[in-house]
């Protein structure tokens, strides 16, 4: 970050009077040189494959893809998209430049106005944006940062109009949108309304309850924590917002009488006969483990002083096997500098109470017969009832007083003499170990088998629905993958409900 308490670009703005005073960043940017249609090579490829056989061939088949078209050297690489649910793919080429420097930015007053409360919601008011410019070496070719870098050259740019907006007025939006499901089951929208988006809500929402609390007490531990903050805090609200939509407009209901056209179509194709008793049978047989899963990777890996020591899961294994002394040096080094870069983002004030409360809530939500076997036994002989809170807090506060993660001299010591016992007996490891190998082995290859099962029947959904009428399907548009997308429309008014109107300007 640019930022400083001596210099709080986060809360005052900084523009760059001269170039000279852009300031370098870590960032880079990919422009999109074209798009290739790989389908029939993939789909070739994946002949007579279903499951996780298909899933495991289709990774490889992309990977080669991917490796193939991409060139190091003119920094170009390619990723392969999966569209339609696996029915299309499309190979998107870029050129990245890693020299990006900052120009301008608003400070948080107009950047984030609104803050969380607008989030999400339309219309919205906010200059959310930053000025960056993009550097390359004298040929126009990308660079790594360097002064003598010149401006990057586009080879085209949109102009910029100060005519005022007229009602009707043509729009459009070149940009790369996240992730959507719009093609989901109505098994999936079920899942997501009853157990997977609020258990998500409530998880982020005790996170956010404890960072906001520090952030507020210290401008340093604000900047520090600002970045992460942010990034929960725009999915607890999206999250919150979908399931409310999706209850609001029945969108399960919704699409229960899509899927009864379609069953009475496939009634006679022996392809699709099957398809939707068989993909109720798969989400019946995951639905009693999907809040497991949330909460190990909201609530559990949500202490972020846990997550850091579940990444040292793969050093403990590397020690175990008698590993060769060149790969421990290899795996130790990438763990000390993990932890340089976890100590410089870490909060343990907030982290702490974090930890004690998402461990509480585990213990009450979870089914018990999922719990890690013994833990919640032992939490009790040694710290008291599991129906109170003092509980958890004084086992957190043991965490964070004994582990060797936040003791510069135990840390170097066993970096200098790594010894998997060592580590195993840290109890920031041997909690994070103890709830990751409990779900690694009894629920991470339940939730494998449901996804490629999920991932086949979407598919296979999707290609009868394009199948069943085939001029509707044209008309249909893929689910957003991360790729570049374009959309337009007009500048109109807009009325969501009764007694509200909001003018095109």
């Amino acid at each position: 970050t640019a930022s400083s308490v001596e210099k709080n670009y986060l809360r005052d703005g900084f523009y760059a009077a001269s170039m000279n005073e852009e300031i370098p960043t870590s960032l880079s940017v990919q422009f999109l040189l074209r798009i290739d249609d790989v389908t029939k090579e993939v789909l070739d490829s994946l002949k007579g494959l279903s499951g996780a056989e298909r899933v495991q061939k289709q990774t490889a088949v992309l990977a080669a893809i991917n490796k193939r078209m991409s060139n190091a050297d003119e920094s170009i690489e390619t990723r392969v998209s999966s569209l339609f649910k696996g029915n299309q793919f499309l190979a998107f080429v870029y050129q990245r430049y890693s020299d990006v420097r900052l120009v301008g930015t608003p400070p948080e007053s107009v950047g984030k106005f609104g803050g969380d409360t607008d989030n999400w919601e339309w219309p919205r008011h906010t200059g959310d944006f930053s000025v960056f410019r993009v550097y390359t070496d004298a040929s126009g070719k990308p660079a790594k940062y360097n002064k003598s870098n010149i401006a990057y050259k586009p080879k085209w740019y949109l102009p910029v109009s100060l005519k005022p907006l007229k009602d009707g007025d043509f729009a459009m939006i070149w940009g790369y949108p996240g992730s959507t499901n719009r093609y989901e089951s109505s098994y999936g929208i079920k899942l997501a309304t009853d157990i997977t988006n609020p258990t998500l809500v409530k998880l982020r929402d005790a996170r956010l309850k404890y960072m906001f609390e520090e952030m507020k007490k210290d401008p340093a531990v604000k900047l520090q924590l600002a970045s992460s903050y942010a990034s929960i805090a725009n999915y607890w609200k999206f999250f919150d917002g979908e399931t409310k939509q999706l209850l609001k407009y029945d969108v399960y209901g919704q699409k229960q009488k899509a899927e009864t056209v379609f069953n009475t179509w496939a009634a006679t194709r022996s392809d699709y006969q099957t398809l939707f008793s068989d993909w109720g049978k798969a989400y019946d047989a995951w639905r009693p483990y999907a809040e497991h899963r949330v909460y190990m990777s909201e609530g559990i890996m949500g202490s972020p002083l846990i997550a850091f020591a579940a990444s040292l899961m793969q050093l403990e294994s590397i020690l175990a096997r008698n590993s060769s002394p060149a790969d421990i040096q290899k795996a130790t080094a990438a763990a000390d500098q993990a932890r340089k870069a976890f100590l410089e983002a870490s909060n343990k004030v907030s982290d702490e109470k974090i930890l004690a409360t998402v461990t509480r809530m585990f213990y009450e939500d979870i089914d018990k017969q999922q719990h890690p076997v013994t833990f919640y036994g032992t939490l009790k002989n040694q710290y008291g009832a599991l129906d109170n809170e003092d509980t958890y807090r004084r086992y957190a506060a043991d965490v964070f007083a004994k582990t060797m993660i936040f003791d510069n001299a135990r840390w170097s010591a066993f970096i200098a003499k790594p010894d998997a016992v060592v580590l195993q007996n840290d109890p920031a490891f041997a909690h994070a170990s103890t709830f990751a190998s409990n779900y690694n082995s009894k629920y991470g290859p339940l939730w494998q088998q449901f996804n490629a099962k999920n991932a086949e029947f979407g598919r296979l959904y999707l290609k009868g629905i394009i199948e069943m009428d085939t001029n509707k399907a044209k008309m249909m548009y893929p689910d957003a993958t991360f790729t570049m997308r374009v959309s337009y429309g007009n500048v109109k008014s807009y009325q969501p409900r009764d007694a509200v109107k909001y003018d095109y300007v």
